[in-house]
């Protein structure tokens, strides 16, 4: 799987994530704990390298924090 594509699917799977906490009104660490977990899983399991999980990682925290600043999980 090339990077940018796993950086993809680890950004939309952060944001679905990040976005199934709307009823308990998270903050933005919790989001990006979510997201972390979510972006490391994924480069976990589709990455061959251990960098890859902590790329997913960081990809996925940014993408939880970050998702109701742009509109996504309000």
């Amino acid at each position: 799987m090339t990077t940018f594509r796993l950086s993809a699917l680890a950004l939309t799977l952060a944001l679905a994530a990040a976005g199934c906490t709307q009823n308990i009104n998270p903050t933005d660490v919790d989001r990006a704990a979510i997201g972390a977990a979510a972006g490391a899983t994924i480069a976990h399991v589709a990455g061959k390298r251990e960098s890859d999980v902590y790329k997913g990682a960081a990809i996925g925290a940014a993408a939880g924090a970050l998702c109701n600043d742009v509109g996504v999980c309000q």
